[in-house]
């Protein structure tokens, strides 16, 4: 009879016991930034870098030229901006291109909104702004320029009837574009919640569309920023009534250069606080407060 032989047993393992590590010896959980890291980390600090760093370029380079009349230096032209800025016209200038960018661009922010709103909520709205979107979008505000001087003479009227032009299909195509992609879901819960028409679109798809809305904001705010300061070197001047973009213009045909670059200066700051206050306080307290933005 054969005999059978025993099962293998499996390998048994050796116990252990680990002792516990304190948390003090895990390794280093905080540590200390020094200055220059904590320097680093603040933008603004890091864009002002950039600026200091364009203005010595500028007054380098404008030095080994030493050309005046052709490119003045960034001391000439911050002593140009001052003097026009305190005892010249410039102040009067800018708040003459402001108010009118404001007229401008809070109409068309209003009619971009009215257009979108009905697109959304009927087909025919949607065939309108669709069809007038792909008509007058891809047309330069700069090019109604003409036709605004036959039909609102020369003044303050022409500069906004091109600005609203500039706007009103950015925003309004961004808009549309944040409203369409508002997900089902949000779109159901509104509905039950008995959300129709105006509040629908309110309580609804502007909140939920607003990162797309603020975006299109943003690049109707440049469209209409550019096209005025165009629009007033060709024609935006009665006198006193003029802008920024008159102001270049007056000086240019004096050959004073340096007032000119202090124009331009003037265009570039007003375009950076708009973007790094107003639009950076909106950013912080809508889309960046919600979640919707990092």
């Amino acid at each position: 009879m054969e005999n059978k032989l025993p099962a293998e047993m499996p390998p048994v393992r050796d116990e252990f016991e680990r002792t516990p590590q304190s948390l003090g010896e895990i390794g280093e959980i905080a540590r200390t930034l020094s200055w220059w890291q904590r320097i680093k980390d603040i933008t603004i600090l890091r864009r002002l870098f950039i600026l200091v760093l364009l203005a010595a370029i500028w007054q380098g380079y404008t030095l080994w030229l030493h050309n005046p009349l052709l490119f003045p230096t960034f001391s000439a032209t911050v002593e140009a901006f001052w003097n026009a800025l305190v005892n010249g016209p410039l102040l009067l200038r800018a708040l003459n291109s402001i108010e009118t960018l404001l007229i401008g661009y809070g109409l068309g922010v209003l009619i971009a909104l009215l257009l979108t709103t009905t697109a959304v909520l009927t087909r025919f709205g949607e065939d309108v702004l669709s069809t007038l979107t792909a008509m007058f979008s891809p047309l330069p505000a700069i090019a109604l320029l003409p036709l605004a001087l036959i039909w609102f003479g020369l003044g303050q009227g022409s500069i906004v009837f091109v600005l609203v032009h500039a706007v009103l299909w950015a925003v309004a195509v961004n808009m549309l574009t944040g409203f369409v992609s508002v997900s089902d879901t949000l779109r159901m819960a509104g509905k039950n919640y008995g959300l129709t028409g105006w509040r629908y679109v309110i309580k609804l798809l502007i909140p939920a569309a607003f990162p797309s809305i603020l975006s299109g904001l943003k690049i109707g705010w440049m469209f209409a920023w550019r096209t005025e300061i165009a629009a007033e070197l060709v024609f935006g001047a009665t006198s006193s009534s003029g802008g920024i973009g008159w102001y270049i213009f007056e000086n240019q045909n004096e050959l004073q250069t340096a007032a000119v670059f202090a124009g331009l200066l003037t265009v570039i700051l007003i375009g950076l606080l708009v973007e790094g206050i107003v639009f950076r306080t909106i950013e912080v307290h809508t889309v960046r407060k919600w979640g919707m933005q990092r």
